[in-house]
């Protein structure tokens, strides 16, 4: 276990007028070694913080004396102090199995922790879940996690994980139901396997077993040109069209029998589909926003005007907690699995050379250029054209603009003009400027203006009124 590292302290908080440092190692909160950073800000909320700390190889004792829930005001450098929970599922349809060889590291991990599903929202699977974190996850209210169902049937769950323990392990779906715990549950349906009759057997299954869900979110499978599994294939036009079929059906259903949708169809089934997105009030307050479920209805009314703030939902570390270790507006430390440093909150634009009044490309994944690229023309301007990108680098159906890379907008970008604007959403970037890749925003044969993926932001690049 490795002891949390402060990283940055925020000048005049409780942590500065104590003594901490940015560099110190705290061993020690209140005589307590913490595992993760919900321990971390627990036990930091106390009005009498006792912090034993190794500073320049020697022990320092520093007392932290504040208000009882006040900020520390100090970030630590991870959020996980012992060892991530890993998946020894072997799903099929996995996407880091898809991955090429000579990227990041930390991409190639597969967690299966509970922890980072209330930090961060991923998906966990529970196979590796215990009595002991239920206990946890009740004692500390850490709500809302994130469980990845697939399949009520447990013999199917069973099959698709690859592992006999995804038969079993959906029981504690119910019991963190039944200790009050808001779950979000997710559905990746691969054509053949879990689609069809399995499909309607499971929403019924959730209907049954498993009410009280706050929503479910219905996702296709993602391929790649690197996709070991000859089985794995993308959804036809008519799969597609029969998924969101059979979710608006089940909608209605559940619309009657709980009182709200429950299920709810990414916006890539729809473009999939060739189907228009629903109404913004179907999506039911857009609880999985970030899980590809509304996203392009939302971008559109930003785009348009007719929301005044960004559409975006606050994962359960910032439910539980207003303001981060560091006060309002700090973020997490990085995801140790699978982080990719997608950005989260919007960036400012960033000019780089072109005049402003120079015609603008507005560069997006294939899936998202069907989006802007009505909206845009809808403007009317000459001046404005979407530039879609195929995704070459991963290939296979990755369409989402998050998963762009430097080598495909560099082959891109080589063939449009110079002296013209483009438009970089910044969601394909880490927080340091970083492609999938590795290549960076400055190798890129012409500069570009990296904008905040939002409606809002698009519009006021594109200097629309």
């Amino acid at each position: 276990m490795s002891a949390p590292l402060v990283v940055a302290i925020v000048p005049g908080s409780p942590a500065d007028h104590a003594g901490l440092r940015p560099g110190d190692s705290v061993r020690r909160v209140n005589g307590r070694i913490p595992r993760d950073v919900i321990e971390w800000r627990l036990w930091s909320d106390e009005a009498v913080v006792g912090l034993e700390v190794l500073r320049d190889g020697m022990d320092v004792e520093v007392d932290v004396r504040k208000r009882a829930g006040e900020p520390l005001g100090a970030d630590v450098s991870s959020a996980l102090f012992d060892r991530v929970r890993t998946c020894d599922n072997h799903c099929e349809f996995c996407f880091i199995y898809q991955l090429p060889k000579g990227l990041r590291r930390s991409l190639y991990l597969k967690d299966d922790d509970y922890r980072l599903s209330f930090l961060y929202g991923n998906f966990t699977t529970l196979t590796r879940f215990t009595e002991s974190d239920l206990e946890r996850v009740v004692t500390e209210g850490l709500s809302p996690l994130h469980v990845s169902i697939h399949a009520t049937d447990g013999a199917l769950r069973a099959r698709m994980l690859r592992n006999p323990r995804g038969a079993t392990s959906l029981r504690w779906l119910r019991a963190l139901l039944d200790h009050g715990i808001e779950v979000r549950g997710q559905l990746v349906i691969c054509p053949g396997v879990n689609d069809g009759p399995a499909l309607d057997d499971t929403f019924a299954g959730i209907l049954d077993e498993y009410p009280e869900l706050s929503s479910v979110a219905v996702v296709p499978l993602g391929i790649s040109r690197f996709n070991p599994e000859s089985a794995m294939r993308p959804h036809t036009p008519e799969e597609a069209a029969a998924v969101v079929d059979a979710v608006e059906d089940w909608q209605d259903i559940y619309l009657v029998a709980v009182g709200r949708r429950m299920v709810h169809a990414a916006d890539e089934y729809y473009l999939m589909a060739g189907r228009a997105f629903p109404s913004a009030h179907a999506y039911d307050g857009f609880p999985m926003h970030e899980d590809g479920i509304g996203m392009a209805r939302t971008f559109e009314l930003e785009f348009r005007g007719r929301v005044d703030d960004t559409t975006g939902v606050r994962r359960g570390f910032f439910a539980a907690a207003d303001a981060g270790a560091c006060g309002p507006g700090a973020a997490l430390p990085p995801n140790p699995a699978a982080y990719t440093g997608l950005r989260a909150a919007p960036t400012a634009s960033v000019a780089l050379g072109p005049r402003r009044d120079a015609p603008i490309g507005v560069l997006s994944g294939a899936l998202g250029a069907r989006v802007v690229g009505p909206l845009i023309g809808s403007l009317r301007r000459d001046d404005v054209r979407v530039i879609p990108v195929e995704n070459r680098f991963f290939g296979g159906n990755t369409g989402v603009t998050g998963l762009l890379t430097a080598a495909d907008l560099t082959r891109v970008l080589a063939t449009e003009p110079a002296g013209h604007r483009y438009l970089l959403p910044d969601v394909c970037l880490s927080d340091d400027g970083r492609f999938l890749d590795g290549g960076a925003v400055a190798d890129l044969p012409h500069p570009v203006e990296v904008v905040a993926t939002d409606g809002h932001a698009l519009r006021r690049a594109l200097g629309s009124p």
